[in-house]
């Protein structure tokens, strides 16, 4: 018995033994796994930073490049950039709240969405816009002002989440569209004091609205993945930091972005108010801005359109949310690739890309409308997306080429307002057709309005050349010299010409040189009491050489 007892016991040791050694290897092993994990981690830290500083210098190189890093034209694509980053990261984080798109709901319910849109665009037409042309000599700190705006409404819409306080979400969401918005009218108003001599306005729109593009498409499912990971309100704070840093950098932009306040007139009174000038743009301008509009009424009407015949299924081919998702896809290639085509574009006249556009979205939907499939759906959709991506960076080089600084703000503010408004018209548009007409008789009738908006253009486009080659028989059967160039007020009993009225502008005649702005040679109201206007015109001979702004000392 005792022989059993003591067999068991040293049987009992060496299991003990044994176990412990098989827990002393096991500890060893879980301290290599660790140290090799470990080291894997610090190789994988480093090669990401090491790919985001790669990523970095390649993105440094491309925003600076021509010449845009001396003049500031990289750093503003830079903070363009960043800021839409942050705005597409509320947007995923407001995603489920606010602004997700109600295709499943009724046709009511979209058509106030739509009218919600428009707010922050009737409070920056009539009121923004003059308020940046105020503080035009501090408009890096009114862009920086727009971006610590954003970040302390995100701060406190991060707060109202979680016990859903929809009275301080929703006001706080409009709030953030409205400086938004403000910051791209400034932003659009600064672009000839940045520009450099090697890169045409069209391109450098461009190159910062290219950036601005890939950055959100980045930021989005970022912020999407983030929402559901950690919450919408994580995201919301993580937004407030990145804008309160852009403000920062915004401060930091070249001064010579600041443009110098108006002097008096001639009798040391201020100036007239300006808003009766903010529609008097011009031919040029109206004719660049009424194609816009044209286009993006057929860009909201094909949005919300095609969108319910999917719904209802009128469309067949795919399944709804297949088919959804493709023409996405097809919307936003269409809008990059108007991007990258503007930013590789050598023209110097963007006035003829603006109906050239036009031209193809008509050609495009007549097309579709007689042969009506979903993959004429989906080159629709492509074609509207390119054109109103191109045809709005043409626009903007126009009204900067065009308008003075002195009322530059406010006009880029009126357009903004047009385009939203047209947009929005085309959408309810849409969303009635689509209640009763089949794709055919949809499109046919958005090709017979596009249509006539191309032939009207075009009329009083030939009509203007035509009195502009009046005016130069005329000049050279007097032995005259043709108009100089002038820098055209509105005197205090012609406020509001006639559009034929206005002298031949660059557009009307051969390409010139270049497509940037030219500092006017004189400015009749610093000594013209009673005078309101700040449009600048250009009409130099095409062989004279164009100056740059004397706002830009690196030009």
């Amino acid at each position: 018995m005792a022989n059993g007892w003591e067999r068991a016991r040293k049987t009992a040791g060496e299991a003990s033994r044994l176990i412990g050694r098989s827990a002393a290897e096991a500890g060893r092993a879980t301290v290599r796994a660790g140290r090799s994990t470990g080291r894997a981690t610090v190789r994988a830290g480093r090669g990401a930073a090491s790919g985001t500083q790669w990523v970095g210098r390649a993105t440094r190189r491309l925003t600076h490049a021509q010449g845009a890093g001396r003049t500031g034209l990289g750093q503003l694509i830079e903070l363009t950039a960043a800021q839409s980053a942050g705005d597409a990261l509320v947007t995923a984080a407001l995603a489920g709240t606010l602004f997700k798109l109600p295709v499943n709901e009724a046709r009511g319910q979209v058509a106030l969405y739509l009218l919600i849109t428009m707010i922050p665009f009737v409070v920056v037409a009539p009121f923004v816009g003059p308020v940046l042309d105020r503080f035009r000599s501090g408009r890096r700190f009114v862009m920086a002002g727009t971006l610590f705006g954003r970040g302390l409404l995100c701060f406190a819409m991060a707060a109202a989440i979680i016990p859903g306080d929809v009275f301080t979400i929703f006001p706080g969401a409009l709030a953030v569209l409205v400086l938004s918005k403000a910051y791209s009218v400034s932003r659009a108003a600064i672009m000839p004091n940045v520009l450099p001599a090697d890169i045409a306005l069209v391109t450098a729109n461009a190159r910062v609205a290219l950036f601005a593009l890939v950055t959100a498409g980045v930021a989005v499912p970022l912020g999407a993945g983030a929402s559901a990971w950690l919450g919408a309100e994580w995201v919301l704070r993580g937004a407030t930091v990145f804008f309160l840093l852009q403000g920062v950098l915004a401060v930091r932009l070249p001064r010579h972005v600041d443009s110098p306040d108006l002097e008096l007139d001639g009798e040391g009174e201020e100036r007239p108010p300006r808003w009766r000038t903010m529609l008097n743009v011009g031919p040029v301008v109206t004719e660049a801005m009424n194609a816009n509009v044209a286009i993006r009424l057929y860009s909201g009407f094909l949005l919300f359109y095609l969108l319910f015949l999917v719904q209802d299924r009128k469309l067949p081919g795919l399944a709804p949310a297949v088919t959804i998702g493709v023409l996405a896809v097809a919307a936003g290639a269409g809008g990059l690739a108007g991007t990258v085509v503007a930013s590789w574009i050598r023209t110097r006249s963007p006035q003829l890309i603006v109906l050239s556009t036009l031209a193809l979205s008509t050609v495009t939907t007549a097309v579709a409308a007689v042969m009506f499939t979903l993959w004429t759906a989906v080159a629709v959709a492509l074609m509207a997306a390119f054109a109103q991506g191109l045809g709005k960076l043409a626009l903007d080089a126009i009204v900067q080429r065009e308008i003075g600084e002195e009322v530059r703000s406010s006009t880029f503010g009126v357009v903004e307002a047009f385009l939203q408004i047209a947009w929005v018209v085309g959408g309810l548009a849409g969303l009635w057709l689509s209640l009763f007409a089949t794709g055919t008789a949809g499109l046919t009738v958005m090709a017979t309005a596009l249509g006539g908006s191309l032939g009207w253009l075009l009329l009083r486009r030939r009509g203007r050349l035509h009195v502009r080659d009046a005016r130069v028989e005329a000049a050279r059967a007097g032995g005259r010299k043709p108009p100089a160039p002038d820098v055209r007020p509105a005197a205090p009993d012609d406020r509001h010409p006639a559009p034929d009225a206005w002298p031949a502008t660059p557009d009307d005649r051969a390409p010139a040189p270049d497509d940037r702005p030219a500092a006017p040679r004189e400015r009749p109201w610093r000594d013209s009491p009673g005078t309101t206007a700040a449009i600048v015109r250009h009409d130099d001979p095409p062989t004279e050489k164009r100056t740059k702004p004397l706002t830009n000392p690196h030009g």
